[in-house]
């Protein structure tokens, strides 16, 4: 039973009280930027719209089919049958990979340490264990963040559109981008007003890397022939031209010659 989040942008107040949260859980010090660092997981930001402000919270989305884990030579991070994707410090080998790789943008490096790590949100992966929700969820006052059963938010989310058609956009952000997330968005304005990226994929990352990686085996195979094949007629040539076996090329008649059978 993979759990999920689900963030309603329309109950959002600004508290701020998910981000002091995470911060604690996380003994981070206190910060109210907008923005991701290696000492803040995740952040309020405001964002002012035609009809007003509205208030987005940002975390490690959590992808059902993580990239970053996909690209990650060395397994440091990891998808739990929980949902959270986690990061294990012991393994990583500093290459980055997943920052490049993440469609969402969020993990961030320690370029100011000796032995830097990744750092993002884990989820509360420890708080789920114990069977705690997370800490962001359990401090938001107006239940604008929900935590629970993934395809029972899913349910939930589609019920308020459904109830609240005027109200919503239609659409739950995160049910399919890059093959779906843990954490889920409903919104009354185009979730591009609130600073998340638009146009990813619905089909997981990894999966459209493997319709490509499955691919070269046989297009290896076919080069490989080809260039075989002209390696050998090429070999051939050589070697009959080398044993004297080649016929001769046809020569054209002297131009005196030619001439003469002209005046005759």
């Amino acid at each position: 039973m993979p759990y999920a989040m689900l963030i309603d942008v329309t109950r959002c107040v600004g508290c701020g009280q998910c981000r002091d949260a995470c911060q604690t859980q996380n003994e981070q010090p206190f910060s109210d930027a907008e923005q991701f660092s290696q000492d803040q997981f995740n952040y309020v930001k405001a964002v002012q719209v035609e009809d007003g402000e509205r208030y987005v919270r940002r975390q490690c989305m959590h992808c059902e089919e993580p990239a970053c884990a996909s690209v990650c030579p060395v397994g440091a991070l990891q998808k739990t049958a929980e949902g959270p994707v986690v990061y294990s410090a012991d393994k990583c080998m500093g290459c980055r990979y997943c920052m490049v790789a993440c469609p969402f943008s969020v993990p961030t490096y320690q370029w100011d340490k000796r032995a830097p790590q990744v750092r993002k949100c884990s989820f509360c992966a420890g708080r789920l264990v114990k069977g705690e929700q997370p800490a962001c969820a359990a401090a938001c006052p107006a239940e604008a963040t929900v935590f629970g059963d993934r395809d029972e938010l899913l349910a939930e989310a589609h019920r308020r559109i459904q109830e609240q058609p005027d109200l919503y956009v239609p659409t739950v952000y995160g049910e399919h981008e890059a093959g779906g997330t843990s954490m889920l968005y409903l919104s009354d304005v185009p979730f591009e007003q609130l600073g998340l990226p638009v146009g990813i994929p619905e089909e997981s990352l990894p999966g459209l890397t493997f319709k490509v990686l499955s691919k070269i085996p046989s297009i290896s195979m076919m080069w490989g022939t080809a260039l075989a094949g002209t390696w050998w007629v090429i070999h051939r040539r050589m070697t009959l031209a080398a044993d004297g076996s080649t016929p001769p090329a046809p020569q054209s008649e002297p131009e005196s010659t030619t001439s003469a059978g002209r005046e005759s």
